[in-house]
């Protein structure tokens, strides 16, 4: 067997990049890919992933971030709930942002790209995703402690939608970054 050098990859997996796919083969990966994702989340509820997500890793930088913005509020985070004198909220399973990151991901597994940029497009989607996710639950206390009308607008319509257009603007600069130049055109 012969080695193959690093160019040659390269080239090899240029061209695969270039292959022709349909449109449904492109929204069948993307479908079933986002269904996955969706359902294996389905099956951590109640278990310890999902506590570290939405207890370790969104609650309590959560909390972290209203007493830096707001020290005198007194946040904590008590399990689900992000807690303070005067009131709080509880962030459920589908709070913690993972809807939208399944959709970039599954977005990212649809497209023809090379394995690394996808790699790259998962990780820096999800510290995106992330760090939107964090704006908007932090935005949600306080909109909930000041008007329970703009807190039922932000959380029931206003940031699902934002978080959605940002994370189509992530995609649509990914694919203008590392697509083939012939997907590039299209989009």
């Amino acid at each position: 067997m012969a080695i193959r050098s690093y160019q040659d990859l390269l080239d090899e997996e240029a061209r695969a990049q270039r292959r022709t796919v349909h449109p449904l083969s492109l929204l069948l990966i993307f479908i079933v890919a986002f269904f996955a994702l969706q359902w294996a989340w389905g099956q951590a509820r109640g278990t310890v992933v999902e506590r570290l997500i939405i207890d370790q890793a969104t609650v309590r930088p959560a909390a972290f971030l209203v007493n830096l913005i707001s020290p005198n509020t007194s946040a904590y985070a008590d399990g689900s709930r992000l807690k303070a004198p005067g009131g709080g909220i509880n962030i459920l399973n589908g709070c913690e942002g993972t809807e939208v990151l399944f959709l970039l991901y599954a977005a990212l597994l649809a497209v023809p790209l090379a394995w690394r940029a996808r790699l790259l497009g998962a990780m820096a989607a999800t510290l995106y995703v992330y760090v939107l996710n964090q704006a908007r639950i932090v935005a949600l206390f306080f909109a909930y402690r000041s008007d329970a009308g703009l807190f039922d607008a932000l959380h029931g319509m206003i940031a699902p939608l934002l978080l959605i257009a940002c994370s189509l603007l992530f995609f649509l600069y990914w694919l203008h970054r590392y697509a083939p130049v012939e997907l590039r055109a299209a989009v």
